[in-house]
């Protein structure tokens, strides 16, 4: 094992296991999101996305549309097997990588991306990469969202937050046996201007709606790295108040699927 898998061991493990739970429920990039990138850095056509982080491959898809070729990177087989398997198009390639390290030639790429994974990259080393494999112009694009999104029923979204306090409690009583590596998301764009790798920065906010229900709040929570490992390490869903969560989100939300409303905070870079 390398030295970088060996500090990203638990990093890795956080995000195996799940694949399913988290392909299924998490939510795609917003609609926007390509054309504010492109419109904004003057950008034509993409020859080449890089998805850093691409885990299962929902950004990778998102690209897959909007560029002639993409490569995802991520350290986690589990992840993805599952980005293969659930990818149908031809123009999408995924790879065993890191963020600061991704193997790849220099300024191949019009745009490289981390869709709700730049918290768990040692940042300034993968600001480094990516200026050197983006061409002069290219832009770098880190987004994460407000979680819970607006469901339409304030229980719910309510519920869902207590579990979340929950979770942070325990993990601090419990002993990982391979701890995590992560970062602050609120000084994302702040460490991107004292990396000195991009010409200009920025953060703007997107909405965007899909649907969801009761289930899908559910598989929201079980879709985070930190409830997953607590219940991979024993602990039970009354413990996280997942039980609770569930009672309430059916009451409120119930089986029918209705307008959810996210919010994406982008940071934007270019080189």
């Amino acid at each position: 094992m390398s030295d970088t898998e060996n500090r990203f061991a638990g990093n890795i493990e956080r995000f195996s296991g799940y694949a399913e739970v988290y392909d299924r429920y998490r939510p795609s990039p917003p609609d926007l999101l390509s054309d504010v990138i492109t419109q904004w850095a003057g950008l034509k056509h993409l020859h080449l996305v890089i998805d850093l982080g691409s885990g299962t491959g929902l950004a990778s898809r998102y690209w897959a549309e909007r560029a002639e070729q993409v490569i995802g990177i991520d350290p986690t087989s589990d992840m993805r097997r599952q980005a293969e398997a659930w990818t149908s198009t031809g123009n999408v390639t995924y790879l065993e990588g890191f963020s600061h390290q991704t193997g790849l030639p220099d300024h191949c790429a019009q745009v490289v991306s981390a869709s709700q994974a730049l918290h768990w990259m040692e940042p300034q080393a993968t600001f480094r990469e990516a200026a050197r494999i983006l061409v002069h112009g290219g832009v770098f694009a880190a987004y994460d969202y407000d979680w819970p999104p607006v469901t339409g029923c304030w229980k719910a979204e309510a519920a869902y937050e207590a579990c979340i306090r929950r979770v942070r409690t325990a993990e601090k009583t419990y002993s990982n046996p391979t701890p995590i590596r992560d970062w602050d998301k609120a000084q994302h764009l702040a460490r991107m201007r004292a990396s000195g790798s991009f010409r200009y920065m920025k953060e703007v906010v997107m909405q965007h709606v899909d649907r969801g229900n009761a289930e899908r709040l559910v598989g929201l929570l079980l879709s985070q790295g930190s409830v997953m490992t607590l219940l991979k390490a024993g602990y039970s869903e009354a413990q996280l108040g997942i039980d609770r969560l569930r009672e309430i989100a059916q009451r409120g939300l119930g089986t029918a699927a209705r307008g959810w409303y996210w919010s994406s905070r982008v940071r934007l870079g270019i080189v």
